[in-house]
């Protein structure tokens, strides 16, 4: 019976720690989002055509002729001088007549095919292909996206300005249901704490898989190098990291995303995430540490640390059922569960966006222990996530 107590209080304190650890970066970094300052840019006049990078932007698009067609329209209605953007679809599975619609646009389509579906596949073939004709600038987008206007322009003077790798803000499409309200709350916590409050401190913003603009030579050269299931966004944003590439955030670089409006389709993108986030954890923090011990390379240590935070939806609701328990049970760490706990629903409080205070969004938060149920039932699918790449479905088009 003793040695059951032991194994449990054991178990107990590392969950604690690990709870904790994620608790105190949140906390850090909602604060810092406070600070942080978007870089002035030198305006290059678009009558100056020569003067602006060319740029290619990947769609790589899995069966999702629902969403497809509205992304490349408002892709060919960029500001961007149509002679300095080239849009690729990647097109894997799409019904033959999305297909010529798509080119009708003006879009480039390649089409393939894989045994194994995955982004680190499409991007990598659309890559190949496009080997004797690079550009300055590989942006990728996610099928369902909406890019603003002006968000190439954006990604244009940041590259002008030296920068090699840019997270433009993922913001939420209209969300239809309770759930993707919070789906999309969690986009805005994600930005706050991980881009804007990553960039006050002089550290790496999160890649987040779409919304990202590359130079060119080098997004095809790391490419090469990742063959990712799921989460190549996270391969990808260790790689360039590790060989002192510094991520950039540009808030004003505006990229609409649908989000998840369905509790299923909501775990199994969640278990993919989770899963990755794992993975790429184990394979960068030996390396972090090493390359930290060696020569001081911070951002890369911080990058790995970052891929060891808890889920966030997980993590108030285990560190609550830790207190009650350590509670119920006259436990000695009850005041470091309590602690760990506090300093989590600050972070939330600082990082949520505003919005998700007003009063005819409080309905949303009756919501919270679903959500929690769903993040729970996510564990469940880390296993398939690892060996097949699972999509989320997308049904808004507009």
């Amino acid at each position: 019976m003793m040695l059951l107590l032991t194994l449990f209080s054991c178990v107990s304190l590392l969950l604690l720690l690990w709870l904790a650890f994620g608790a105190v970066y949140q906390l850090i970094g909602a604060v810092a989002g406070y600070f942080y300052n978007d870089k002035p840019l030198e305006a290059i006049p678009l009558c100056e055509t020569d003067a602006l990078p060319s740029i290619r932007v990947f769609v790589p698009a899995y069966k999702e002729d629902a969403v497809i067609g509205d992304t490349v329209r408002r892709l060919m209605a960029s500001t961007y001088p149509s002679s300095k953007m080239e849009a690729c679809v990647i097109a894997d599975g799409l019904r033959p007549e999305t297909v010529a619609h798509l080119e009708a646009m003006g879009a480039k389509v390649m089409e393939v095919r894989f045994k194994k579906s995955t982004k680190s596949k499409a991007l990598n073939a659309a890559l190949g292909a496009f080997q004797s004709a690079p550009c300055d600038v590989a942006v990728v987008l996610d099928a369902d996206n909406a890019p603003a206007p002006d968000f190439l322009y954006r990604v244009a003077c940041r590259f002008k300005s030296g920068a090699k790798a840019i997270q433009g803000r993922r913001a939420p499409k209209p969300a239809p249901t309770p759930l993707a309200l919070l789906d999309a709350a969690s986009e805005d916590t994600n930005n706050h704490i991980l881009c804007r409050g990553a960039q006050a401190l002089g550290l790496s913003a999160r890649l987040a898989g779409s919304g990202m603009a590359f130079d060119y030579a080098l997004f095809a050269q790391t490419m090469s190098t990742i063959e990712a299931v799921g989460g190549f966004d996270k391969a990808l944003e260790g790689a360039l990291v590790a060989h002192g590439i510094r991520i950039e955030y540009d808030e004003m670089a505006l990229v609409f995303d649908e989000k998840v409006a369905h509790s299923g389709a909501f775990a199994r993108q969640r278990g993919r995430w989770i899963a990755a986030q794992f993975r790429y954890c184990r394979t960068f923090l030996p390396l972090a540490i090493l390359h930290c011990c060696k020569g001081g390379h911070l951002d890369f240590l911080h990058k790995a640390l970052q891929m060891a935070l808890p889920p966030r939806l997980l993590a108030p609701g285990l560190l609550a059922l830790g207190t009650l328990a350590s509670l119920v049970l006259d436990s000695s760490l009850t005041q470091l569960w309590a602690i760990a706990l506090a300093m989590n629903l600050a972070a939330l409080a600082l990082a949520l966006p505003r919005w998700m205070f007003q009063k005819q969004y409080r309905f949303v938060w009756w919501h919270l222990p679903g959500t929690f149920y769903a993040a729970l039932k996510a564990l469940t699918y880390i296993p398939q996530a690892t060996r097949v790449f699972i999509v989320t479905p997308k049904t808004i088009g507009n």
